[in-house]
Order: structure tokens, then C-alpha cells, then sequence
């Protein structure tokens, strides 16, 4: 899409030529600032109870007199944070999906002094409104044709905050329309073959060094915990390694590692078949990271960043691990796999190993890792793991910033207790309680020579019910992260 801003003079907005013009709005009483006919025409709304300045009204317009554009919308945002900004324009590209509009302007009333976070917002929710899966479904209507959006500004200055909004915003809608398109992809036409090819395509097309590493070479490697998970599937394994260089080759590098589970049966621990479909999702840390590294690709900030996917089914068959199996990681740590559907652990610690080679200024993993997550957060925020209190409020910050928010949860070592074994180094689970907690501690003694930290996006990844899909979170998060560590 391409999105743009225009400085407009009063009195221009109603003369904009457009195929729709969405105005949102913010505050108590109609906002300063709007051209006389659509301040009349909002008025008259009001008057009509055909709207209010209330947070989630909406009001759809047509052929308003003295405004050049056909088809007006108001939205009215609950405040002028941009987290209500979001919620308020994406209501606004709702009503106008599937109308055949084409180029939207947007102007903002009553949001004070606008910067690129208004911009972003605005960007974003069109990204979302726009999206529409097609891959395996070609009697899908056709795509949205939104193809343009042009934020109105009141000066120059301000056009410069929302163009560098814009130019961020712009390569976050990339990465995350492509981790969605990845993740809602079923487990026969994203195998980890098919995930690996596509991450190769992304890099080619973005300038991106791609290694795809087989099994002979995994298993030269020594990932014994990693290969126990896919050993049980006729999908051969891959392991994925993408590098951005924006820096000099020594400057230490940003390591994201992401979990690419492309179907998770739960292996010989079978999950209960309810649901189980959306075991196609347990791929979307893997997309996550594809998609973060599309949107760095784009910004080409001034670092080193390596994105490691490891990609495998986790099935049962008669080749499959079983409970009680003792295996031996990259590391050199034996582990005790007590239940083969706490695989998502056993292929990131492998990973998570090879990314020493790096020497990296830090290690971000990504993963939809544990229900227990779900229960503990629901699914507006992501939960994070890491002792270092510097790089907590550093993603923290970057969620925030993002509206991909992410909340912090404890990595005491009363919780690693768990985790012992009368057979092996670790066991791979723990009790029941707090599991989304000792899955992080599992990871963590596998990073003793790391600055690291573990992003569990079991309740962000994906939507359930009748909105089922891929969210592309937290390509957000991360890419407002990489930029962030730009010294």
C-alpha cells in the first residue's frame, strides 16, 4: 500500500479529491479544526442520533454536500492515545471494505499536535483491514482494493513526524501481512520445506543472505533434542538461518529465534482433537521472525540482525519419541522428555545454542510456547521472560510503542526445582503450575553465555472463533526492538 501525507491549508480537506474521506475524531464535543460543510454534516448527525463523540461511534456518509470525496466516514476514538486512534480508524476501514475504494484520506480532529505514532496507528489498521487470506481458498471474494492512504497534516513539520511514522509503519504492514500469510498457511502447504523455500524467496527478494541447513547437516551439528522432535515425521526438518548486515561483519549482531512447529499433533503425548486444526498455528514464532526480517529489510537500520527459524512437524508414529526418552542436546545437557507435547522447548534450545556462534549483543526468542500462557495473560499480551531488567523494559517499550504489548512475568530460580530429573540433566516440563514459567526456565540453561530473552506468543498469534486467524504479532514488537538497539 502506499501511504503518503499532504499538508493541506484550511478549508482544503473538503475539496481533497478521494475516493472516501474518513475523518476520526477525539474528545467530548466536535473538534477545532474541520471544514465547514463536514463540521455542518457531523453536526447534523449528532442532532440526528446518527452519531456521538463516544468511543466505537461510526458514521457512514454519502455525497456530503461541499466535500469533493463521495463517501465520508467519522469515527470517533474513546481518547487521542494512538492505541485508540487503532481501534477507531480500523472501525473506519471496516466500513469501507469491500466498496471498491481505492484511495483513502484520513484526517485526525482533536488529537493535538500529530506525530509519527498517530501515523503508524492509521497505517497499521489499514494493514489489518486489507488483509485477506487467498492461498487455499480461491472462491475467497476478491482482495480489498485499497491501495493508497493519504494523511492530512496541517504543516510541514507535522508531514515530516507522520512521514517517519509512515516509513516505519509501511515496512511493519509487510512483515506482518507476510507472518500472517505464513501462519494461516494449513501444515500441508507450509511444511518445513515450504516455510524454509519461503523464507529463502523473502531474502532473496530483500537483499537477505538465506542458509537452509537438512537433516545430515542438523545432525553434524549435534541437535539431538532438536532432531528427537522430528524424528517422528516424514517431513524432513530444516533449520534457517537469514542475515541483515547494516553495520561493519564484527559489529555483534541482534539474534531473533523463532519456533517453526508447522503442525503439532503433541507427538505420542496426542493433544485431544478439538481444535487441534489450529495446531497449524504453532509455526507463528517462525513467522514472526520471517516477517520482522522482511520489515528490517525494508528500514535497512544501521545493525547486524540473524533470524534462526527451526522448522519440523511434531508427529507420532512409530519412529516418534516417547516419555521417558532420554536425549542429548546441543549444548551437551541430557534431557528427560516427560511429555512429547513440550516440543516447542526442545527444538528452541538447540537453537538457541547454535546462536552463540554469533557472539550476539542479544537473543530474543519467539515462540507459541505454552496454553499455560494463555490462562496466566489471555490474549492481549504476550508474556516475557528474561533476569536482565534493562532488556525487560526494552521490549517492554517496543510493545508499547508498537500497540503489540507484551507483559513481564518472573524467572526466579525457586521456579527451575521443577525441572530436575532422576534420569537426565533437566526434565523437559515441569508441574502444572506455572508452566508457562518453568518453560522459560527450561530455555534458560541454555543461555548462560546469552543476553536473552523468551517472548511466549501462545495467546497473541493467533484468533480463535469467527474471526480465526494469524495476527502477525509480534512483528511489531520486534521490529520497533531491533530498531531501538541502533546505538
Amino acid at each position: 500500500m502506499d501511504f503518503r501525507t499532504q499538508v493541506t491549508a484550511p478549508g482544503a480537506t473538503s475539496r481533497f479529491n478521494a475516493d472516501a474521506l474518513l475523518i476520526v475524531t477525539a474528545g467530548d464535543k466536535l473538534p477545532a479544526g474541520l471544514d465547514d460543510p463536514i463540521a455542518k454534516v457531523i453536526d447534523e448527525a449528532v442532532t440526528l442520533d446518527d452519531f456521538a463523540f463516544k468511543a466505537g461511534k461510526l458514521a457512514y456518509l454519502r455525497a456530503v454536500d461541499g466535500v469533493k470525496a463521495p463517501r465520508v466516514v467519522v469515527a470517533h476514538a474513546a481518547s487521542a492515545s494512538a492505541k485508540a486512534l487503532k481501534t477507531a480508524a480500523a472501525a473506519g476501514f471496516g466500513a469501507l471494505k469491500g466498496l471498491g475504494v481505492k484511495h483513502v484520506a484520513v484526517q485526525l480532529a482533536g488529537f493535538g499536535e500529530l506525530q509519527g505514532a498517530h501515523a503508524e496507528s492509521v497505517a497499521t489498521a489499514a494493514g489489518d483491514a486489507v488483509y485477506l487470506y487467498r492461498t487455499t481458498k480461491p472462491s475467497a471474494p476478491a482482495a480489498p482494493k485499497l491501495d493508497k492512504l493519504t494523511l492530512l497534516a496541517a504543516s510541514k513539520p507535522e508531514a515530516n513526524a507522520l512521514n517517519a511514522g509512515f516509513e516505519r509503519a509501511a515496512a511493519i504492514v509487510e512483515g506482518v501481512t507476510l507472518a500472517r500469510e505464513l501462519a494461516n498457511r494449513p501444515g500441508n502447504h507450509c511444511t518445513p520445506t515450504i516455510l524454509a523455500n519461503e523464507a529463502r524467496k523473502m531474502g532473496k527478494a530483500n537483499g537477505l543472505r538465506v542458509e537452509v541447513l537438512d537433516r545430515k547437516q542438523i545432525e553434524a551439528l549435534g541437535m539431538g533434542s532438536f532432531l528427537a522432535v522430528a524424528q517422528g515425521s516424514d517431513e524432513p526438518p530444516r533449520f534457517v538461518v537469514m542475515h541483515y548486515q547494516g553495520a561493519a561483519k564484527s559489529a555483534a549482531p541482534v539474534v531473533l529465534v523463532g519456533k517453526g512447529i508447522t503442525f503439532d499433533t503433541g507427538g505420542i503425548s496426542l493433544k485431544p482433537g478439538a481444535e487441534m486444526d489450529e495446531m497449524k498455528f504453532d509455526m507463528g514464532g517462525a513467522a514472526s521472525v520471517i516477517g520482522t526480517m522482511r520489515a528490517v529489510a525494508q528500514l535497512k537500520p544501521k545493525l547486524n540482525v540473524i533470524g534462526i527459524v527451526a522448522a519440523t512437524e511434531n508427529m507420532p508414529s512409530g519412529r516418534a519419541v516417547k516419555p521417558g526418552d532420554v536425549v542429548t542436546s546441543m549444548s551437551g545437557q541430557t534431557i528427560e522428555i516427560l511429555n512429547t507435547d513440550a516440543e516447542g522447548r526442545l527444538i528452541l534450545c538447540d537453537a538457541l545454542t547454535y546462536a552463540e556462534r554469533f557472539k550476539p549483543a542479544v537473543v530474543v526468542d519467539i515462540a507459541t510456547l505454552t496454553g499455560a500462557c494463555v490462562i496466566a495473560l489471555g490474549n492481549h499480551r504476550s508474556g516475557l521472560f528474561t533476569p536482565d531488567d534493562a532488556l525487560a523494559a526494552e521490549l517492554q517499550a517496543a510493545g508499547d510503542a508498537a500497540l503489540d504489548p507484551c507483559w513481564r512475568m518472573p524467572t526466579d530460580e525457586d521456579y527451575d526445582e521443577g525441572l530436575k530429573s532422576n534420569f537426565a540433566d533437566m526434565g523437559n516440563i515441569g508441574g502444572r503450575a506455572g508452566g508457562a514459567i518453568t518453560a522459560a526456565m527450561f530455555l534458560k540453561r541454555f543461555t548462560k553465555k546469552l543476553r536473552w530473552a523468551h517472548l511466549d506468543i501462545a495467546g497473541t498469534a493467533w484468533k480463535s472463533g469467527a474471526a480465526k486467524g494469524a495476527t502477525g504479532r509480534p512483528v511489531g514488537l520486534l521490529t520497533h526492538f531491533v530498531l531501538s538497539q541502533v546505538k
